[in-house]
């Protein structure tokens, strides 16, 4: 699998238990990503791009300033040094990663005996909604990309949402005029909230 830098170098393991760890490892890392997008003050000016969407649908998920691409980018690139994941297993995570996306931000809401099964390991739309809600405890949950083991975990997981009283997006940025593509590029570097 890998000729000779990071963990996985220092494992024999099977082909296909090294992709799924350096998937899963990829996952881990898109996780801590979205985490410090929400936690840190730079991170927030570009990412509330992507949350300023007052309606979610699979747009929503191409939806993403150049700023946070790079973010995602550098943290996916520390992945793949620390554990020597080969560039197969990253193409095989990004096509996994994209798929998703559409998934989790399509209109729809999966039927809740099977989603309540599916987001034992995977997020699922009703699972990634409540994340992109206006209250920001729930906005601050749910940050897992495809395996919803993280926020598990790491104790980010909220598991219900009252799809009834969920509203998207920002509040002081309904406005038409915040939401064309000149104003969303230059938002984080914008002194308002």
């Amino acid at each position: 699998m890998n000729k000779g830098i990071g963990v996985f170098f220092l494992f024999a393991m099977p082909s296909g238990l090294a992709a799924l760890f350096g998937v899963m490892a990829l996952d881990l890392f898109t996780y801590f990503a979205h985490l410090l997008m929400h936690k840190s003050w730079l991170g927030w000016r570009f990412h509330r791009v992507h949350h300023s969407d007052k309606e979610v649908n699979v747009t929503t998920a191409f939806r993403q300033h150049p700023g946070e691409t790079v973010w995602r980018i550098l943290c996916q690139l520390f992945a793949v040094a620390m554990f020597g994941i080969p560039l197969s297993v990253v193409v095989v995570y990004l096509v996994i990663s994209t798929l998703n996306a559409q998934l989790e931000h399509a209109n729809i809401k999966l039927f809740a005996p099977l989603d309540r099964v599916l987001r034992l390991l995977f997020v699922t739309p009703n699972m990634h909604k409540v994340h992109h809600s206006r209250e920001q405890i729930e906005t601050d949950s749910n940050y897992s990309n495809i395996f919803s083991i993280w926020d598990r975990i790491f104790g980010t997981y909220t598991a219900t949402v009252d799809f009834s009283r969920l509203r998207y997006g920002l509040d002081g940025f309904d406005d038409r005029k915040k939401q064309t593509l000149p104003v969303l590029l230059k938002l984080p570097f914008l002194h308002e909230t």
